[in-house]
């Protein structure tokens, strides 16, 4: 290896993954908001339907222009089948139905916490192990999601027994989410085109949060108004069709642990963006937070072993 080579920087600090990095963090940092407007009339399990049956036909109409082949083997419809029931399915009903517990800045906090079952989850299945910087800055971020959740954890207007149904509702999402992310860094996930892949998950994720809305709440619920429809549209579109191909294609290159700093940093753009449209106030212990969050990414990303590396050592199981 030669010396420039040795000095390279990591691929979690090159441009072709900071700025999709960031976009989709700032996309998810924003969807909080509107989720919480989502759940007012329509039984969660038919926003989430209505949501991912706008996704699956935007990425569908995606892979048809970049004429990717929707012709998989019975391991790919398999493998799609597993990300519709894991990310398109259980996350989202799980988070739509912790929001009816606890607001939606408490349960953005604790889905911070996807880091820790993504290094867990990479670390047993792909044999990625997180270098001593990750790890540390691992422990400054998870101090400053910490402050957060004080923060929020005060302020949240629910009584204890509801705040802890909300908490358990999240991480249920977060274990299921978590899954996901793993799939995706797998060889297997790698063989088939990502957009008709996605396409298949969301559209069969679709259907499933609909057979369960129809079981549980009954036939098709719709609100008729301007901004129920346009957050639906938003959360297909923007939140889902773009953001997930931007997320999966990150964490192919630097590896869940890493990846999953955009759960970290959601938060503290959500606060942000509460701060101009809801007169959010911040609190000493959310500002020490966000400060917090900001150093451990930087110490993070920064880290000179990224994760891809070091599973390339390991025999693909």
């Amino acid at each position: 290896m030669t010396a420039g080579a040795a000095a390279a920087p990591p691929n979690s600090t090159r441009a072709a993954i900071l700025i999709p990095f960031f976009v989709v963090t700032l996309i998810w940092g924003s969807t909080w908001l509107v989720i919480r407007d989502q759940i007012a009339v329509v039984p969660p399990s038919w926003s989430v339907a209505y949501r991912f049956a706008v996704a699956g036909v935007a990425m569908a109409a995606w892979a048809l222009v970049r004429r990717d082949s929707f012709r998989f083997d019975a391991r790919g419809y398999a493998f799609a089948t597993a990300i519709a029931v894991s990310q398109f399915c259980f996350n989202f009903n799980f988070v739509y139905r912790a929001e009816h517990y606890i607001t939606s800045g408490l349960v953005a906090v604790v889905f911070a916490l996807l880091l820790i079952p993504n290094a867990g989850f990479a670390r047993v299945f792909l044999g990625q192990r997180m270098g001593r910087q990750l790890l540390a800055g691992s422990a400054v971020a998870m101090g400053g999601v910490a402050l957060l959740f004080l923060h929020e954890a005060r302020t949240d207007p629910h009584g204890p027994a509801s705040s802890l149904t909300g908490i358990a509702w999240t991480l249920a999402a977060i274990l299921s989410a978590s899954s996901a992310n793993v799939l995706q860094a797998t060889e297997t996930a790698k063989r088939y085109p990502m957009a008709s892949t996605l396409a298949i998950a969301m559209l069969l994720g679709a259907a499933l949060d609909a057979g369960l809305a129809w079981m549980l709440t009954g036939p098709p619920v719709i609100e008729p108004r301007w901004g129920y429809v346009a957050g639906i549209v938003y959360l297909g579109l923007a939140a889902s069709a773009l953001a997930f191909p931007l997320y999966f294609s990150i964490i192919r290159v630097i590896g869940p642990a890493k990846a999953a700093y955009s759960s970290v940093i959601v938060p503290v753009i959500a606060m942000l963006l509460s701060t101009l449209f809801e007169g959010y106030r911040w609190s000493p212990l959310a500002v020490g937070g966000a400060v917090l969050v900001g150093v451990g990414l930087v110490i993070a990303l920064r880290a000179r072993r990224p994760a891809a590396q070091t599973s390339a050592r390991r025999p693909s199981r």
